[in-house]
Order: C-alpha cells, then structure tokens, then sequence
C-alpha cells in the first residue's frame, strides 16, 4: 500500500513538474507573450521603455511620446535611455521587472547582449517588445515594431541616384559610401538595401566609388557617431580627391549627413558643388539643410507612428488578447519574431510640405 502511494505522488509530481514547465517558456512555435502578460494585467500597470540613448532627435522623440502616450492609455511610464552602454540597459531593463513592469518595450543598444535580462524578464512573465531594432539571439522577444530596415535602405540608394541625376547630370559619378553603429542591427539592414540598388550602377559603370571602400565593415560609423563620420569624410576627401570631386555619398542617417556636409564645406565646396546627400530620421537641422538646397534628402520615420504601433500592442496584452497577425517574421537567430512593419517616406524639398502637412514642428522650419 506504502509503494503504491509512493508511486502515484510520484506520478502527481511528474505531472505537476511538466505542466509547470509548458507554462513558463516557449516550445516550437512562439508564444503571444510572457506568461502573466498573456492573462491580461490592470490598466494602470508599469510599462518599461528601455532606450538606447537620446543623442539624435528621434529618441529624445521616442522618450516624450512614450512618457505621455502612456500616460494618455492609463499605464505607468517607466522610461529610461541607456547613453549607448549595453551594460547599463541591461541594469535599467533589470530595474523595470523589479519595479513590476508588465511589458518592456527595448529600442537595443547592442541586441546580441541583452538575452541574460531577456531572459530574467521572460521567466518573471513579462512580455518585451522590440522598439526599432531586432533583438537577437534570445526567445524572450515577443514582437518587433519597426520601419523596414532593408526598405529604409533600399529607398536611400534610390534617392541618391535620383539627387544625382537631378543635381549632377548625366554622370558618371564619383560616390562614397557610409554606414550606421555596427551594433545596431538595422545598420547592416539599411547598407544591405542600399547596395541593392547601387551595386547594378556600380557594376554598370554609371557610379564609380573612388576610395574601393564598399563593404559595411569598411564603411560602418562606430556608434553613429558623427564625429567619427566626419573625420572618416575628411580623410577620403584628402586621399582620394585631389583634382576631382565627389559627387554623392550614401548617409545612413541624418547626423552623418551633416558631418559629411560639413567636411566638405571645410575642403571648399560651395553649396552649389556639394555632393548629393540622404539621410534618415527627418531632424529639423537636415529637414532645414533640405530646404536650403544642401542635403538632398532624408528618409522619414515618424516616431510617433512607431510608438503609437508599440502603444496598440501593450493594450492587446493589457486586456489578455492575441498579439495581431504581424507584417512579417524575421529570424533572430533563436526564434521567427512577428515584425510589425510600417512604411518610411523619401523627403525632398520637392514634397517636404507634403510630407510634413500634419507635422506643424516641421512645417515651420519650411519657410
């Protein structure tokens, strides 16, 4: 009688032990979300928004939308920017599950070096949602929300062969090329799509890269950093320009086009010869550049749209509910994340009002 109950507590164990096991991680295909986030939580709960820094006009943006969106849906901010440090996201997105959070939204310093917090954040039920970047290399990701990266990309490439053609004739063209923080995984992304569309002219011989630095690992900015862009822009033109121009460059955002601007001015240039230069993020200093006839374009994606997209999301799991059917999947390296996609803008002066008729910070800077 002793053995047979031994036995069935046994089994009851068992049971007990696989059951907790399904409840607390993922098997095959993803789950919606961390476990308590799943069953829904009050609406006046802690969100986490866990951003990388605040030195470009778009997070500085992220962070005061976020704050009073949140604010607005009846949840608790907790809004924090790393300063480009992997470590201290890592303490901050630790400090957000101690302080309760159901839901972490994680624009990524470094997304290959979040997955121990991740992880801590997965097994303690709360849900995390990619803001921007991909984060790679972990399960604990339920969602990714971000502009196309190789999108973004590829319409870069085709605003710079359209400002050269409009700017510069019929070409040939002597370009450069320049990429984003490689730690930031939209970067390779962005060169990737860009390429896409430059590399046929390349081969084609309409665009010639006089320095031979074509990869991203040549041509990738450590940290985005501007500085660093315009001393790399400076030595091209010395080592590579004596006796010619450059006609464009491919920025991958809108700090590096300026710096690039701004080396080329100190070599000389008139504002007449300066090279065809994109961008991305659409910050009022460039959207002005644009609109006086220097840089050429940028590549608009309005944060309030991303956070209005990441704010639907936390709603959904607020109230319990499926994640919607996303855009897309994407792999990153554990798992396929639901990618819910929206669609940036090319901005020239050409459309600039256009773009900008609903935006009143930045329709005041077109004058």
């Amino acid at each position: 009688m002793k053995k047979r109950t031994a036995s069935a507590l046994a089994g009851l164990l068992v049971a007990s032990l696989a059951l907790t096991g399904c409840g607390s991680g993922r098997s095959g295909e993803t789950t919606a979300a961390g476990t308590n986030a799943a069953k829904g939580f009050a609406a006046n709960a802690t969100i986490g928004v866990a951003l990388p820094w605040l030195g470009t006009q778009n997070w500085k943006e992220a962070q005061d939308m976020f704050t009073a969106q949140l604010k607005t849906a009846g949840f608790t901010p907790m809004v924090q920017a790393a300063d480009n440090k992997a470590p201290q996201q890592s303490q901050q997105i630790d400090a957000m599950v101690k302080a309760g959070a159901k839901v972490i939204v994680v624009g990524a310093v470094d997304g290959t070096q979040l997955g121990t917090s991740l992880k801590n954040a997965r097994d303690a039920g709360v849900a995390i949602i990619g803001y921007d970047r991909l984060i790679q290399n972990t399960e604990a990701v339920d969602a990714l929300v971000q502009f196309g990266s190789v999108k973004t990309g590829e319409l870069q490439g085709q605003s710079l062969l359209e400002g050269l053609a409009k700017r510069k004739g019929a070409g040939p063209y002597n370009i450069e090329l320049f990429g984003g923080g490689p730690s930031d995984a939209n970067a390779p992304d962005f060169f990737k799509g860009a390429m896409s569309v430059l590399q046929p002219k390349i081969d084609a011989g309409l665009i010639k890269v006089v320095s031979g630095q074509n990869t991203f690992t040549q041509v990738a900015t450590v940290d985005w950093d501007n500085a660093k862009a315009q001393s790399r822009m400076d030595s091209l033109l010395s080592g590579f320009y004596s006796g010619k121009k450059v006609d464009g460059v491919l920025s991958p955002n809108d700090g590096i086009a300026r710096a690039i601007l701004t080396s080329c001015k100190q070599h000389g240039y008139a504002t007449a010869d300066l090279p065809v230069v994109d961008g991305l993020d659409a910050e009022n200093e460039s959207v002005t550049s644009i609109w006086n006839g220097e840089q050429y374009s940028t590549t608009a994606k309005p944060t309030d749209k991303l956070v209005g997209k990441s704010i639907d999301l936390i709603k959904a799991l607020q109230a319990g509910q499926a994640l919607p059917a996303p855009s897309s999947k994407t792999n990153n390296g554990k798992i396929d994340v639901p990618v819910y996609q929206l669609d940036p803008t090319v901005v020239t002066k050409d459309n600039a009002k256009q773009v900008f008729a609903s935006d009143p910070e930045r329709l005041k800077l077109l004058t």
